[in-house]
């Protein structure tokens, strides 16, 4: 069978490599790759479709979200508290497929799904989703699943903490997440990687929106974090670390961690040795604007205004110091569909607008170590999406997405809006 062959027509196009934005617009998909961008010669063969005054982007990606919590029936503030007792694995795989489909829309065509621990059995949901979307059967972005986050017994992450559970109504198995000791820890980083998982989550400090635990608190001990990481590497997985604390930031930086995720109260010396050892920064700032706590605790409420403003100023030092950072959103706490919103928020703290566009694509390409999307480039994938004006001028610009195409497959396009 022929591949189809597209011709994408718009007024201008960004160049992630470069910072430029070059006009106009002319890229050639063949199947699920780019082959031309702006060639002398077009195809005879190809569907042209004219996207008008917009500009090409590749597609987004988002480093840190849940799809399986959150969604159509809590589009605002924090997700229902109780969706850990209360919905089955299967409720919450569909909860996941209509996630996908609006993050997709959104313009991310590539996300980590960074879990929580749930109750369901060991299945990894994410792992199973992102094979229904990759063999076309529901809409969503391309899935790097974690399954299950590991974190020890009434650590963040832990549901019994979100949800002020009592003894045994929840208890959960070392495959659900919950380790203790090195033994465990190993135990359930090989049960999510025999069963798909493709990045190893840990909840190493205290989070802001858990009763009982110190948002900057060192979680696993440094030998437990060295044994999660020796785990994961030999199998070629990557470890990706909750840590707002400092000293829980450093103790995942010694022991090899490949990302922190939002990283609020890090030193200037630790940011410095972030730097040093290339550990990637997932900061989800936009957090601190766009999560209503107005309904939380009271203790949470003041966790937040604590962290926040803290987190704010330590984004934009690590931004001055080079830090390698990845767009991440933790949507839900984030709706999801607002993921473009990270963006400005990395624009406020002192990225460049195209600076902001590579922290979602090729920085978070490296971040996943491949090398065949976040730019639009003869041989990569066609994950092509198209936003009005000129977004190296105007970051909110990715808030309006118009067209999606992901694997060369069209599925949001300006003329049927």
């Amino acid at each position: 069978m022929n591949e189809r062959v597209t011709v994408l027509r718009a007024a201008r196009w960004v160049d992630i490599e470069t910072g430029q934005v070059r006009t106009p617009a002319v890229i050639v998909v063949r199947g699920n790759r780019i082959t031309g961008v702006d060639p002398a010669e077009l195809p005879t063969d190809a569907d042209v479709i004219d996207l008008g005054e917009v500009t090409l982007l590749p597609g987004l990606m988002d480093m840190e979200i849940n799809l399986l919590i959150g969604g159509p029936d809590t589009p605002t503030g924090l997700p229902n508290p109780m969706h850990g007792v209360q919905d089955d694995p299967v409720y919450r795989t569909l909860r996941a497929t209509m996630n996908a489909r609006t993050t997709l829309h959104a313009g991310f065509t590539t996300v980590r799904n960074l879990g929580l621990m749930v109750k369901t059995g060991g299945y990894l949901l994410d792992v199973d989703l992102g094979r229904a979307i990759e063999q076309g059967w529901v809409e969503g972005p391309r899935i790097v699943g974690a399954g299950h986050a590991i974190t020890p017994t009434g650590g963040h992450l832990d549901p019994t903490m979100f949800q002020r559970l009592a003894p045994h109504i929840m208890p959960l198995s070392v495959e659900e997440g919950r380790a203790n000791g090195v033994p465990q820890v190993r135990e359930s980083v090989r049960y999510q990687i025999k069963y798909g998982a493709e990045v190893i989550k840990i909840s190493a400090s205290g989070g802001v929106m858990s009763h009982g635990t110190v948002a900057g608190a060192q979680q696993y001990s440094d030998e437990e974090l060295v044994a999660i990481v020796d785990e994961a590497h030999r199998a070629g997985v990557r470890v990706a670390a909750h840590a707002h604390g400092d000293a829980g930031i450093r103790a995942c930086i010694a022991a090899g961690v490949d990302c922190i995720e939002h990283g609020s109260l890090a030193s200037d010396d630790t940011i410095e040795l972030m730097v040093e050892r290339g550990t990637f920064l997932v900061p989800t700032s936009y957090l601190s604007e766009g999560l209503d706590v107005s309904k939380a605790a009271p203790a949470l409420q003041q966790k937040a205004a604590e962290v926040f403003p803290r987190a704010r100023e330590t984004l934009r030092k690590a931004i001055r110091a080079g830090v390698k950072i990845a767009c991440g959103t933790d949507a839900p706490a984030v709706p999801h569909g607002d993921n473009a919103k990270e963006l400005w928020a990395l624009v406020d703290r002192g990225m460049t607008p195209i600076q902001a566009l590579r922290a979602a694509t090729v920085t978070a390409a490296d971040l996943l170590g491949v090398e065949d999307r976040g730019r639009l480039a003869p041989g990569l994938l066609a994950d092509i999406i198209a936003v009005p004006g000129d977004p190296s001028i105007d970051i909110t610009t990715v808030q309006d997405v118009r067209f999606v195409m992901k694997d060369g497959r069209i599925h949001k396009n300006i003329t049927s809006v």
